[in-house]
């Protein structure tokens, strides 16, 4: 045997003596299932394969998942970042309108109103008729007042 294959011999020997006195492989091997694969290595070499032949994808699986979490996390809180910006920019929008809108109900209402009272201080009262106006019967004020009680109409009469 060549000297280095020797030194490779020692120290895979020493990797196993560490490995076969740490406390947790000597619980590990007393129990059932180490006994069990200890006697069968056929299903040792094939869980052991089969362990570290899943431990990549498993890997990818878990970075994936963290990663999509995160990503959508982020993606929540922006997207709803942005409906709270539009519902708000839409707020702005109705509320300048309605400010808009009773400004012009308003103004509208205020030229009705000065419009309004400005004709009725021409309109003519009876203080403002003349008694030449109220003689000749062209005043707005029948000359007669209208009857409320026929009773009182009928004593007038007689």
């Amino acid at each position: 045997m060549s000297k280095e294959m020797k030194e490779l011999q020692k120290g895979w020997h020493t990797v196993m003596e560490t490995v076969h006195s740490n406390p947790h492989v000597i619980a590990f091997m007393n129990s059932r299932i180490g006994q069990y694969l200890d006697d069968h290595p056929f299903v040792a070499l094939s869980l052991l394969v089969f362990i570290a032949a899943s431990a990549i994808p498993v890997a990818f699986f878990l970075v994936f998942v963290v990663s999509t979490t995160v990503i959508a996390c982020i993606g929540v809180i922006v997207m709803e970042g942005f409906v709270i910006s539009l519902g708000g920019l839409t707020l702005l929008c109705v509320l300048g309108g309605l400010g808009m809108l009773s400004m012009a109900v308003s103004g509208v209402l205020s030229v009705c109103y000065m419009s309004l009272t400005t004709l009725l201080s021409y309109w003519p009262t009876p203080d403002s008729l003349s008694k030449k106006e109220i003689a000749n019967g062209s005043g707005f004020l029948p000359s007669n007042p209208p009857a409320l009680d026929q009773d009182d109409a009928n004593k007038k009469t007689e």
